[in-house]
């Protein structure tokens, strides 16, 4: 019956990693292969286990008890997607990212290249990676008309979102699932994994500066560009990132699930919005009809329609799929293999980074939570959240921010490969070798 099991989440997984060649949104085979595995535990009666962190080992318990457990700690995680996609849709509401190209002062293309990386290094780690790379990159595309020009920028810009999502607690959702499970503190993720984040951003922009690409000036004038739409925009940016950031701070003092702080973060960010919005709200219109965005809805209800559902499904199907192989103990003996095998656990968590690029990282974190029972803010997970968040740069379809720039610009997974994919390797390295470094002589003596 294993054996069924893993032939159905590697035919799950498999169609997952090849969704633009099958034309199948990911959340499809995702949510099958989650059913399936369950299905299969429940109608052979099959054991199931919760993985005892303390003492190593598999304790038995009921499918109905061990399927709720997981259940509530995937529902942790989309909770708190949800209420930060939410934030990101209202400040969007009233064009807030466009105070950003406020920052644009320079025609020169080194210096565009620097200021572009450096947005995208901290924008990533507030609004995470996928959000700012949508934000930068509507950016470029006002600001660099060169089409050649633009794709090397928009290939700088995956790899530097990237590297600023490891570092945060909320830059990723990787290093968001690492945070809500417990296996690290906020604090110690930005103390351990920061300098090796700017390393891993640094080198490649460093290599980049030197090529032609990055010479001379843009054609476009700057002055050109337009301010927000909307007079409150710059205000709700940064109430917006504000809020966003408050929420490590409200988990430390309360102790709550981060969710709950998230929740008041929306709530907070929600009230100004329907005090500085000239919509009016009105439930008058029972048939459905002139039911338009701007004459009846309020921004939240406008925001809500935008957030991505089909990504909040996704990882509903694979956290609760890898959850169904970790149940009946399958991961947690995996690792001990592995272990064996691979003793020195550095090139095993490196090797998740370089499979990041290849599959999802989302399941990658997850099998890795559930394989490995080290404590809260061991090492070993702040170089997870490192080498899963920066590694799925190294292919254009390794990592969120890839695949939607590859949708934006229309990048050529080829182009991609031969140009971006070594200096993403060479950050991934560099950063690696800092954390290693770090770890060993400097944090732990």
């Amino acid at each position: 019956m294993e054996t069924i099991i893993i032939i159905v989440f590697l035919a799950g997984y498999l169609a997952i990693t090849l969704e633009h060649n099958l034309k199948i949104d990911k959340l499809i085979p995702a949510l099958a292969m989650m059913a399936i595995l369950w299905a299969i535990i429940a109608l052979t009666h099959m054991d199931v286990f919760e993985v005892n962190a303390e003492l190593r080992e598999l304790e038995p318990t009921h499918i109905d008890e061990i399927l709720l457990h997981h259940l509530g700690k995937t529902a942790e995680i989309l909770v708190f997607l949800l209420g930060a996609m939410t934030i990101v849709e209202i400040i969007d509401y009233f064009d807030g990212f466009a105070t950003i190209k406020g920052f644009i002062r320079t025609r020169s293309k080194r210096k565009l290249l620097w200021l572009f990386s450096i947005l995208a290094f901290i924008l990533s780690a507030i609004i995470d990676n996928l959000t700012a790379t949508i934000v930068l990159i509507t950016i470029l595309q006002k600001v660099i008309k060169d089409r050649e020009t633009r794709l090397w920028f928009a290939g700088i810009i995956i790899v530097t979102a990237n590297a600023g999502g490891a570092w945060s607690p909320i830059g990723d959702v990787t290093t968001t699932m690492l945070w809500i499970a417990n296996k690290v503190s906020a604090l110690q993720l930005v103390l351990h994994v920061l300098i090796p984040s700017i390393v891993c951003m640094v080198v490649p922009v460093l290599l980049a500066t030197r090529f032609k690409a990055f010479q001379g000036k843009i054609d476009s004038d700057i002055e050109e560009l337009e301010a927000p739409k909307s007079k409150h925009g710059a205000l709700m940016l940064y109430l917006g990132l504000g809020a966003i950031v408050f929420v490590p701070f409200f988990k430390t003092v309360t102790h709550l699930p981060p969710y709950v702080g998230m929740m008041l973060s929306l709530a907070v960010v929600a009230t100004f919005a329907e005090i500085y919005s000239s919509s009016k709200f009105s439930i008058s219109n029972v048939e459905g009809e002139g039911d338009d965005t701007v004459g009846h809805h309020s921004p939240v209800h406008s925001s809500l329609s935008k957030i991505e559902l089909p990504s909040i499904l996704f990882f509903l199907g694979i956290l609760l799929a890898v959850a169904a192989l970790e149940s009946f103990g399958m991961l947690f003996h995996y690792a001990e293999s592995l272990n064996e095998a691979i003793p020195n656990t550095d090139i095993v968590v490196m090797l998740f980074g370089v499979g990041s690029a290849v599959i999802d990282n989302v399941p990658l974190v997850a099998a890795s939570m559930g394989m490995f029972a080290q404590g809260l803010d061991d090492p070993l997970w702040h170089f997870i959240a490192y080498s899963a968040g920066t590694g799925g740069s190294m292919l254009i379809i390794g990592s969120a921010a890839g695949v939607v720039a590859m949708g934006m610009e229309k990048i050529d997974f080829f182009w991609y490969l031969k140009k971006i994919t070594w200096l993403a390797f060479v950050g991934f390295i560099a950063g690696a070798g800092a954390f290693v470094l770090m770890r060993d002589f400097v944090l732990h003596g």
